[in-house]
Order: C-alpha cells, then sequence, then structure tokens
C-alpha cells in the first residue's frame, strides 16, 4: 500500500518517484510478483515519514513502466485499475500493508441521459475556469464512448480525472457506491463550482 497526498481514478496514469526506502522496497517487491500495488489517500498527514492517517477506500496500480536512477531510487508510471477497499490494516513493516477487498463497478440505472448531463455540467465548469485561467476548456473532441458497458465505465472515471476538483471531493467520487451516484455526484460539485466562479467573474465586471 501506498499512501499519498492524491487520488487515483481507475484507468488514469500516475508517475511517481520513489525515493523512501521503504517504497523502493515495495516497488522492488512488485516487480517480483504482480506489478501491483495500493494507492489510498492521506487524510491527515504527510507522506514521508509515516504517522499518517488514511482514507479506507482506494485504487489497485499496475506498474507500467519503472526506471531506477543511479542513485537506487525508481521513477515508475502506474496506472489505476480497480476500486478497492481495506479490510484490515497489517503492520507497516517494511511499508504499509493491509488485506484488501476488490469493489466492482455497478451500473445500476445509469443511461447515457445522466452520462451526458454530467459530462455538460463539466463543460460547463471548466469553460467557466478558464475565464480565470485557472485551467483549459474541455476539448471538443474527447473520445468518450458509451457503446457498451465496458466503454461507458471508462468514460465516466474519465469524466472524473478531468474533473477540477480537490483531492477530498475526488475522494467523494471514488467512495460514491456506484456509477450512477457517482456521475450524479460530479454533476452535483460541477454545478456548484460553475456557481461559485460565475459570482467571482460578475465581481470583477462590476469592480471594472
Amino acid at each position: 500500500m501506498f499512501p499519498l497526498s492524491a487520488v487515483l481514478f481507475p484507468g488514469a496514469p500516475f508517475p511517481l518517484h520513489i525515493f523512501e526506502p521503504r517504497y523502493r522496497q515495495l516497488v522492488t517487491d512488485a516487480m517480483t510478483s504482480d506489478r501491483a500495488f495500493g494507492i489510498v489517500l492521506i487524510s491527515r498527514g504527510s507522506e514521508v515519514g509515516g504517522g499518517d492517517e488514511r482514507c479506507g477506500l482506494g485504487t489497485i496500480a499496475d506498474i507500467e513502466a519503472l526506471s531506477q536512477l543511479d542513485d537506487g531510487q525508481f521513477a515508475l508510471l502506474a496506472r489505476g485499475t480497480q476500486r478497492m477497499r481495506v479490510v484490515r490494516w497489517l503492520d507497516d513493516a517494511p511499508y504499509p500493508r493491509a488485506e484488501i477487498e476488490r469493489l466492482p463497478e455497478d451500473l445500476t440505472g445509469v443511461d447515457e441521459a445522466c452520462f451526458v448531463e454530467s459530462l455538460n455540467a463539466l463543460r460547463t465548469a471548466r469553460a467557466l475556469l478558464s475565464e480565470l485561467s485557472d485551467s483549459p476548456p474541455l476539448p471538443a473532441d474527447l473520445d468518450l464512448r458509451t457503446d457498451t458497458p465496458t466503454d461507458l465505465i471508462d468514460a465516466h472515471w474519465t469524466l472524473c480525472m478531468l474533473a477540477p476538483f480537490d483531492a477530498f471531493d475526488r475522494q467523494l467520487l471514488l467512495e460514491a457506491p456506484c456509477v450512477k451516484d457517482r456521475l450524479e455526484l460530479l454533476k452535483s460539485l460541477c454545478i456548484e463550482l460553475s456557481s461559485d466562479v460565475s459570482k467571482m467573474l460578475s465581481q470583477g465586471e462590476t469592480e471594472e
């Protein structure tokens, strides 16, 4: 397990610089088994040195590329594959470890309209933020196929990756129990963000 101050969504690439000895050991062990490890958000504390408090739901990551640096540190590219829940934390020896259960994705109640509403809310939020120069708008040609259940799951995670939220809102998205609930939460957060940004833009125009 690798507790971090960031949230990883399934399907998302995740570059890491591994310098602590315990996590260098984690990478070495992962490479000799299934190349996988778990990432969870640190809810309180620091990534370095231990003593942190951790969220109980995270994502399994697979190592896709790895380079060992001259000083023994690692540069790696991982990718999220599946949500998981911590059943029980074990001793942090030689690095954080846990018993986990894999969480399948539930598509109950989700349809194309639900997805499109969330996509439109995200487009609006990103467009407004671009007026503040905080982030670019969504590309018009995003490849978001929803023809099959697998396509829909992948596409909804792409929306989560592109959402301009902090780690704790991203954790809320990750913890949503099903795809429908996650899309509805994403839409709600985007509408709230759009409202806040619209007020900021209006105040700026008034001051001018």
